[in-house]
């Protein structure tokens, strides 16, 4: 009997697909289906550790411009004390979060579909979507491109294998594929929708951020121009600095935000989003740095996103820049047009130092009515610029990756552990760690040295 019945059993039966799944190359069968995937691939960088949390925090936490509470929920802590080790989860889940949202774009850039202008601009995002999160993997991973551009990088994967066992590429072969995919993504996308989804202006406002790490002066300032040239989007200015970092939704007057990611009242990460980290009413485990703090005249309209008070017995500088901690929450600001003006201020210096100056006041006198401007040059000129990029972009996480391409120490506060108040230019702890896992699954990986 029970020979009959297993010689009964058909092929097909035993080949029946996951009941739960569809096989790659049947997910994406239409155009239609093709934008569930893009609006999943956006969604995918909310996670805790890409855009939820992690890389606007840690830009910040590892640098100069935050510290971890005494009274603290004890996340992070290994990063406040530069003490990161190989098990930590917060590099495993950035690691393998971003390299699902690779797999999304490569099945989105690579699927079949006759093009359509509705296709194309969906491609264009997918690509955006992975040079973005490519960048942010060899920023957090590797050396700096302006250290040793042969370094080991992250691995290049641009298609679905899933028994693939890649090797790391060299820093300056993911930043060449950062660049061709910011390429095609700027030829395919269409119109401009929202801030929440990736436009022309905005991969080039990225490609001006990608040419900076390099220390291609002359490309970034190029990318840069063309977003601020196109006069299409605005500063925000100081009636209405405030209000704009009170609104928790998507963008449809290109104000300020060429790019963020979204949360809502429905698709959010509860307490685990940005603002609970630092926000009073939520963790609140990290606080602003007396220094950063001290940077702000009485006049400056950022002055008013912070809050004095005392956490554990301490006096202390809260962080008020997200506030948004209940219901629709703080989206995460990723590329605003006035990184875009100082970006092409740094990059004007030695070259161009009028219009350098004329770029760095455009962001500064709008935050700080009663500030005449600035008038430096040279050297001068670029700490000028360096400082006000620091108020500027103080706790959206570009802090750390300009001390590291600029390959200077970093001198952390007082409120700091002793051990990890001035971190040298280079030192192993400036880069995560390859995740155990990841070494473990894969013979041909190599760990970054310190770890």
């Amino acid at each position: 009997m029970l020979a009959a019945t297993v010689s009964s059993c058909s092929k097909d039966y035993l080949e029946k697909k996951p009941y739960n799944a569809l096989p790659v190359e049947d997910a994406i069968q239409s155009e239609a289906d093709l934008l569930i995937a893009v609006r999943g691939n956006y969604s995918g960088l909310r996670t805790i550790d890409l855009y939820g949390r992690s890389i606007p925090l840690l830009g910040d936490l590892l640098a100069d411009n935050t510290y971890q509470s005494v009274t603290n929920s004890n996340r992070y802590t290994q990063f406040n004390q530069f003490a990161q080790s190989i098990a930590d989860g917060n590099a495993l889940l950035m690691w393998s979060n971003a390299y699902s949202s690779i797999l999304r774009s490569n099945n989105i850039i690579n699927s079949n579909l006759q093009e359509t202008s509705a296709i194309k601009t969906y491609k264009g995002e997918a690509y955006a979507l992975r040079a973005l999160i490519y960048f942010e993997l060899i920023r957090f991973f590797a050396k700096p491109y302006t250290e040793a551009v042969d370094a080991p990088g992250v691995p290049i994967v641009l298609n679905f294998n899933p028994t693939l066992k890649p090797s790391r590429n060299t820093v300056g072969e993911v930043y060449a594929q950062i660049l061709a995919d910011l390429n095609q993504a700027y030829n395919l996308l269409g119109d401009y929708f929202n801030s929440s989804r990736f436009s022309k202006l905005a991969v080039k406002a990225l490609e001006a951020r990608v040419q900076l790490s390099k220390g291609d002066k002359t490309a970034a300032r190029a990318a840069a121009l063309e977003v601020i040239n196109s006069n299409s989007f605005t500063l925000v200015d100081v009636d209405n600095y405030v209000s704009y970092w009170r609104n928790a939704a998507p963008l449809t007057n290109k104000l300020e935000t060429l790019f963020e990611v979204s949360s809502d009242a429905v698709a959010n990460l509860g307490f685990d989003a940005l603002g609970n980290i630092y926000n009073q009413s939520g963790y609140g485990d990290f606080l602003c740095a007396p220094e950063l703090f001290a940077l702000y005249s009485e006049t400056d309209v950022r002055r008013q996103l912070f809050e004095t008070g005392v956490r554990g017995g301490v006096p202390s500088i809260f962080v008020n820049k997200y506030v948004n901690i209940a219901t629709d929450r703080d989206d995460t600001k990723v590329l605003r047009l006035s990184d875009v003006y100082l970006m092409a201020a740094e990059a004007s210096v030695g070259t161009d130092d009028a219009a350098a100056l004329s770029y760095l006041n455009a962001v500064a006198t709008r935050r700080d009515p009663a500030f005449s401007g600035y008038s430096s040059s040279g050297n001068q000129l670029l700490e000028d610029i360096l400082i006000e990029r620091r108020k500027e972009l103080a706790f959206e996480g570009q802090r750390f990756h300009d001390l590291n391409r600029l390959k200077r120490p970093i001198a952390r506060s007082a409120n700091a552990p002793a051990a990890a108040r001035n971190i040298p230019f280079p030192f192993d702890k400036r880069i995560l760690p390859i995740p155990q896992s990841e070494m473990d699954a894969n013979p041909n990986m190599t760990q970054n040295g310190g770890y």
